[in-house]
């Protein structure tokens, strides 16, 4: 889920062309980042300001639903960043599939209202459900933001990866700034690595060793950059590598059973020899007796010559 900060704070111009559009470019990029990364991944998008949180699109693959969502959204009110999280992982708990992971991604521009101990105890909830929460702070932040927020990661943090980019004004874009955090990096390079991944998987059948990727990590990808990736990898991995023993346990049973073929049964082979024994007599007899019969006509040959 995508929460924007569409709270009178967005429209500030110090990131051009202002703070809202900048977030609107940047929820664009993180959607077709994410979408090619992991084709069954899904995006959803929500609110934070006016008078309360908003969800805009339930988690989907349709961008044209995202970016309708976004023309929609009217800029008003403070943010309300802790209920605006909440609401966020109760739209992934009712996620269809069950085996995606979930995340959290939260754009802050405005002033935090909630205190530093609320924002903790809402950062090991989200963290004993297993979500994962990446916090984009940009705009004029004070030292008191920067260390509530800073408080919020370091509770959050999993081993799913839970990151905090702090993003100050300047000429570049905010969606161009943001590829090169660790939010968005990791996705863009597992894209590239995750070719060599799928390679080392097909390549099982040599060995189990094309697992290893580079930097350490299984296909090239760190886990705590890209959990969905990585998850993605290694089931494609299990399911080549149990594919693989199957075929290989079948061409055994087959190399067997016509190996089996080839042995002749118990006492096949003795049998066969006493009936050649049995046999030579019989083919004997008729011979010796023939020869007894020629030599009766000769003596009578010669007998009846004499």
């Amino acid at each position: 889920m995508i929460v924007v900060d569409n709270s009178e704070s967005s429209r500030n111009g110090d990131y051009p062309p202002s703070r809202f559009e900048a977030q609107s470019d940047a929820v664009s990029r993180i959607f077709s980042t994410k979408t090619q990364a992991n084709p069954e991944s899904s995006v959803g998008l929500m609110t934070m300001g006016g008078k309360g949180p908003e969800v805009l699109v339930t988690l989907t693959t349709d961008f044209g639903k995202v970016l309708d969502g976004l023309h929609r959204t009217k800029i008003r009110g403070g943010s309300h960043l802790t209920t605006g999280i909440q609401v966020a992982g109760l739209a992934l708990k009712h996620r269809q599939n069950k085996m995606q992971r979930q995340r959290i991604i939260v754009f802050t521009c405005s002033p935090i209202q909630e205190d530093e101990k609320s924002l903790v105890k809402l950062a090991r909830k989200m963290k004993k459900n297993n979500i994962s929460i990446d916090l984009i702070a940009f705009g004029e932040l004070d030292p008191d933001i920067s260390k509530k927020l800073e408080a919020f990661n370091e509770n959050v943090k999993g081993g799913d990866g839970s990151h905090l980019a702090i993003i100050p004004p300047g000429p570049h874009l905010l969606s161009e700034a943001l590829q090169a955090t660790p939010i968005l990096s990791g996705d863009g390079l597992g894209g590239a690595d995750g070719a060599g991944g799928a390679g080392g998987a097909g390549g099982a059948e040599g060995g189990e060793g094309g697992a290893g990727g580079p930097g350490g990590f299984d296909f090239g990808v760190d886990p705590s950059m890209d959990p969905e990736l990585a998850l993605a990898l290694r089931m494609s991995y299990e399911e080549e590598k149990a594919r693989v023993e199957k075929e290989k346990r079948e061409r055994e049973e087959r190399e067997a059973k016509s190996n089996l073929a080839g042995i002749p049964e118990e006492g096949g082979e003795a049998s066969a020899v006493g009936d050649k024994k049995d046999e030579a007599p019989k083919e004997a007899g008729p011979d010796k007796r023939d020869e007894g019969k020629d030599g009766d006509v000769d003596d009578a040959d010669k007998m009846d010559t004499a």
